[in-house]
């Protein structure tokens, strides 16, 4: 890309109002040469100034200025004008009305710990389902084959519900942002610095937006995954475990209602090291990706 091209260019994103000043200069030059006198009307003097700072327009020895390379800044504004809207900003990004309900009845399931009789019906109702695997497998087998199954449906709700790509502009746009601010404050432009935090604070709605973005997938993963936590603690709870005496790395040997971390339990962080380490080898497996990435 030409050196005009790309200070056009530099100019048209740390300051929107320079797209139109620059082709009323190109409008009045022509194919000669342009005078303050033609443009103040339509430029104010610092958008002028910066033309002849960048060197958009050069001295032509007389009295006026003339485009250094009248097709190089065309070039470089129908450039920018079909690159406008990839920093724009999905609005359209809103949670629906299902994804409400599914953050209304996680918060509903948290009641279980505290309360024993939403606990026990949602324990005796995932015990139908559950009994099973616990009457065939030894506790920490039961935790494991949990755990695999919440990872795996953790790792295909990430990846679904997700918009990958709205998150990856929220980050390219502050990024942008926060690039433009630097140069600004390389060369000492007040004015520059000051839209540039005009637009920062504009863009504190991005960042809510890119957290309900991540928080998406989070409400689902908790709906399907504190009952079946529930039916763990019900079940700690209210059966008798046998009081297996097992060796954890660096812990040391510690029965599963023994806390181990302060008041966590063994089983506890028995099924969080099952869940995060099958959560990582099924996104290995499947190739699927859980952060954003920018262009």
């Amino acid at each position: 890309m030409a050196a005009i091209e790309s200070r056009v260019e530099d100019l048209v994103r740390e300051d929107p109002d320079m797209r139109p000043a620059i082709e009323t200069v190109l409008e009045r030059s022509g194919d000669g040469t342009v005078s303050w006198g033609d443009v103040r009307d339509d430029l104010t003097s610092g958008q002028w100034g910066r033309l002849i700072e960048t060197g958009v327009l050069e001295d032509d020895g007389g009295d006026g200025f003339r485009v250094s390379d009248p097709d190089a800044v065309r070039s470089a504004l129908s450039e920018d004008d079909g690159d406008a809207g990839t920093t724009e900003v999905d609005e359209d990004s809103s949670w629906s009305k299902w994804d409400k309900l599914a953050a209304l009845g996680a918060v509903g399931m948290f009641a279980g710990y505290s309360i024993a009789s939403v606990r026990n019906a949602i324990g005796r109702a995932l015990d139908v389902f559950l009994g099973p695997i616990d009457a065939a497998l030894p506790f920490y087998a039961v935790v494991l084959v949990l755990a695999l199954f919440t990872g795996l449906y953790s790792t295909l709700l990430q990846a679904n519900l997700m918009d990958m790509e709205t998150m990856g502009k929220y980050q390219e746009r502050m990024q942008e942002i926060q690039d433009r601010r630097k140069e600004a404050k390389e060369r000492g432009d007040e004015e520059a610095l000051d839209r540039i935090q005009e637009e920062q604070m504009e863009a504190m709605g991005d960042q809510m937006g890119m957290f309900k973005e991540q928080f998406r997938p989070m409400v689902w993963i908790m709906l399907f995954t504190i009952p079946v936590f529930l039916w763990l603690y019900w079940m700690i709870k209210t059966q008798t475990l046998v009081p297996e005496t097992v060796v954890f790395p660096i812990l040391g040997p510690t029965t599963w209602t023994e806390g181990t971390l302060g008041p966590i339990q063994a089983w506890i962080i028995w099924y969080f090291v099952c869940s995060m380490g099958f959560s990582q080898l099924i996104r290995k497996a499947l190739n699927i990706q859980t952060t954003p990435t920018t262009s």
